[in-house]
């Protein structure tokens, strides 16, 4: 929530930046209008939106990811039952306090607020026109307006008030009102964040600037200058009206009623928003979290001790992976890197086929990668055995039936299958009458988060005095002949990361997983979190 909130500030910042440095003194007051709108929507609707295209994080099909399992102090009947997630603390915590405190506060002023307003439209003397209601206010010589409520103090004289009433009819066509109360509400949920408070200065300001514009259209300049510098009125201070006179905005609005209007060609300002979202939208979609990038650094924990060859056929690999289908282009690039491996030499033929397709590596991020492996393994002249495994655990899964291929054998009982193409994921003990894979795997996943929360050593954390949220991300395997191999974890501390890859040992043998046919490994990662009460 906290991430949420500091991202919705920061594009609420530069949205805001925008407007003050480049659009704020134009005359394009409804152009500015929607941008102000639009633009504080959509930075609380930003950092919710993930495009998976932008993201430069390991893949779904390259791993199942399990649902997340939370321990602490539960109670024994959430243990039994092995739920996704269990939330350990109750109540709600200093922060969430002081949120709801001031969300009270603000609303009880809001209800004040509006009773004062409701309090004079009954009270006071009422004229009903065609498109709005003159509210009469006695005594007084404020003037605002609301909705289609239009307020007039009876202390104006009669020419004030037909220049007002031309302005304020303004602000109840355009449904300026509207636009105050959005921004209210949001001062409600979002007491805290004084941009909303800087939207709302913004947007008041413009509806004012576009009642001028049309009023004197009507009126003339001179009138409307004369009546704008007449007196200091004293406006009702509520912030969700439109009030005519207003001290700190009679100069700012001379000043725009004295602008030539802006140049049509000025419109392209607002272009600015567009590269603007999509950064934005790569930040959203690429900004890393907890729950992210532990697997993909644990996954290449140990890429250093590789050679710069095996790091490029994993780095081929990933690529394949993380776009999914390949072009002519890239799948002509794996079947010469096949025939390269197969053949005990190279021959004039296929080196020059190798030429020809490294000079047009510059196609795709794909195409360079494998230009590259094909490039190392000419320079190298041999490849060692680490690196001939690594080839063909790539190969194996990108030639045709490379799982039955015998040239393949040596590696296919080593080769991980990922999810999104395996036909048949393993089978967790008690599952195998279900029948599709996402089955299979919501059934695992819960014998899984059952068995991690009556195992784990949920004293470790005690006795190590951690407190607050603490996360540990696994990595495991069930190979092809059922059993739970390679556990890797990542933790706070070394001892929870032992705890978290005992208590993975303890899965059952489950029925392997297949492809082809064949017996096949397959990866997995478990995120476990501990939620300690302070």
């Amino acid at each position: 929530m906290i991430h949420y909130i500091i991202q919705t500030i920061a594009f609420q910042v530069f949205f805001l930046l925008i407007y003050d440095v480049f659009l704020k003194k134009e005359t394009f007051f409804n152009w500015n209008r929607f941008y102000l709108i639009i633009t504080a929507l959509m930075s609380f609707v930003l950092p919710l939106v993930k495009i998976a295209s932008f993201k430069n994080v390991v893949p779904e099909n390259y791993i199942i990811r399990l649902p997340a399992v939370m321990l602490g102090q539960m109670p024994a009947n959430i243990k039994e039952e092995g739920l996704s997630q269990i939330n350990l603390v109750s109540g709600f915590s200093f922060l969430e306090v002081i949120f709801f405190l001031g969300v009270g506060v603000v609303v009880l002023l809001l209800i004040y607020k509006l009773s004062k307003l409701l309090m004079l439209i009954r009270l006071s003397p009422k004229e009903r026109k065609k498109h709005f209601i003159i509210v009469r206010l006695l005594k007084s010589s404020a003037s605002f307006s609301f909705f289609k409520y239009i307020f007039l103090g009876e202390s104006l004289s009669q020419e004030e008030k037909e220049i007002i009433l031309k302005h304020e009819f303004v602000h109840v066509k355009h449904w300026h009102s509207l636009d105050l109360v959005c921004f209210e509400l949001l001062r409600v949920l979002f007491w805290f964040n004084p941009l909303i408070y800087i939207y709302q200065n913004r947007i008041a300001e413009l509806h004012e600037f576009i009642a001028d514009a049309e009023a004197i259209k009507i009126e003339g300049k001179l009138n409307y200058y004369q009546n704008l510098l007449a007196q200091v009125f004293d406006t009702k201070k509520i912030s969700f009206i439109n009030p005519f006179f207003n001290q700190s905005l009679i100069k700012k609005r001379i000043v725009m009623l004295q602008k030539s209007k802006s140049k049509q060609v000025h419109l392209f300002k607002y272009a600015l928003l567009i590269p603007m979202v999509l950064g934005m939208l790569v930040y959203t979609s690429c900004a890393d979290n907890s729950e992210e990038k532990e697997v993909p650094n644990l996954i290449n924990s140990e890429i250093s001790e590789d050679t710069e060859l095996i790091k490029t056929v994993k780095e081929v690999k990933y690529l394949i992976q993380r776009q999914g289908n390949i072009s002519n282009l890239e799948e002509k690039g794996l079947d010469l890197l096949l025939k390269t491996v197969k053949g005990s030499t190279l021959s004039g033929a296929l080196v020059e086929e190798i030429q020809e397709f490294i000079a047009k590596k510059d196609e795709t991020e794909l195409t360079e990668e494998i230009a590259n492996v094909l490039y190392q393994i000419q320079a190298q002249g041999e490849v060692s055995e680490a690196e001939s495994k690594a080839l063909k655990g790539l190969l194996i899964l990108t030639s045709e039936d490379g799982l039955n291929d015998p040239f393949f054998a040596d590696v296919l009982n080593d080769v991980e299958i990922p999810f999104g193409i395996i036909d048949q994921v393993p089978v967790f003990p008690g599952c195998e009458e279900l029948g599709d894979n996402a089955d299979k795997k919501a059934c695992m996943s819960k014998g899984v988060q059952t068995l991690v929360a009556n195992n784990f050593n949920t004293k470790i954390a005690d006795s190590l005095g951690l407190t607050g949220r603490q996360r540990i991300n696994v990595i495991f395997k069930i190979n092809n002949e059922g059993e739970v191999v390679d556990v890797r974890s990542r933790a706070p501390h070394p001892d929870l990361s032992a705890e978290a890859i005992r208590v993975i040992k303890l899965l059952p043998k489950m029925i392997p997983g297949e492809q082809g046919g064949k017996k096949v490994n397959v990866p997995y990662s478990l995120p476990i979190v501990f939620q300690i009460q302070e």
